[in-house]
């Protein structure tokens, strides 16, 4: 008999990217979404809300996996605790399955300062600490950032005409590749706290931008910046990275150059 899988998030930038994977597995699929609407064939969407709770007991119901992929800059660690306490409330024990970020353990954020900055690295290591004590079986994946993210940063800094960057390093990797790894560990059995993944170089953050600005034709002045507190010292000293993991094959030039050519 099919699994049933829930996916939160899974009409994010990741999830598009998951789901059809998951259907092309022949599983029973259950998507979360804040409002119903009409399914595709394969997907079941199921109304559901994980800031408020409401409608989350019903989705989980007879789920044999979860996957989390629903997440925001802050309150992941809400998000999940609302999860996990709807699936211990409906009296089921699927595998939950998590993707959080590369360094969430060893950013330290202990300030004001720190949180300003940090929040998201924060909120995921909050998320992760919930999914591991949930007395659930459980996955975590730990990816490096995706390249739409980064190029969502570097396009909007771009439209500056004084470009600031953080003297930070970034090691992209391509989402579908994430999302490919993510349906092998939701298709498979619990395995707690996986190999992380990350893209196949290392960039600094100015080197990004002006790779942004030069294939984009624009003329702007890049300046790097450093950011106090531990948190941003830590960043700046590669906790984000993950060379010993460099499991991703599309490169950031060539992620860019496509993305160029489809605009």
């Amino acid at each position: 008999m099919a699994k049933t899988v829930l996916v939160t998030g899974g009409t994010g930038t990741l999830g598009s990217l998951v789901t059809p994977l998951l259907r092309e597995a022949g599983v029973n699929l259950r998507v979360l979404s804040r409002t119903a609407r009409a399914a595709p064939y394969g997907i079941e969407y199921v109304a559901g809300d994980l800031q408020t709770g409401a409608g989350i007991a019903e989705s989980v119901a007879g789920v044999d996996t979860v996957l989390h992929l629903a997440g925001t800059t802050k309150g992941d660690g809400e998000k999940a605790r609302t999860l996990v306490e709807a699936i211990q409330a409906a009296g089921v024990f699927p595998h939950l399955v998590y993707i959080s970020v590369v360094g969430a353990d060893r950013i330290p954020v202990e300030s004001a300062i720190d949180r300003q900055t940090m929040a998201y690295m924060a909120s995921k290591r909050e998320a992760e600490l919930v999914v591991e004590n949930s007395g659930l079986p459980w996955t975590t994946l730990r990816a490096t950032q995706f390249h739409d993210l980064l190029f969502t940063m570097v396009s909007a800094l771009g439209r500056m005409p004084l470009v600031p960057v953080f003297d930070f390093r970034f090691q992209p990797i391509e989402t579908a590749e994430v999302a490919a790894r993510l349906v092998e560990l939701t298709l498979g059995e619990p395995a707690g706290l996986v190999d992380e993944i990350g893209g196949p170089r290392i960039y600094t953050m100015k080197e990004l931008e002006r790779s942004y600005l030069e294939a984009t034709g624009r003329h702007r002045p890049v300046f790097t910046m450093k950011v106090p507190g531990k948190a941003a010292r830590a960043y700046a000293a590669g906790g984000n990275l993950t060379p010993e993991h460099a499991a991703g094959g599309r490169t950031w030039e060539e992620f860019l150059a496509a993305k160029l050519a489809a605009v």
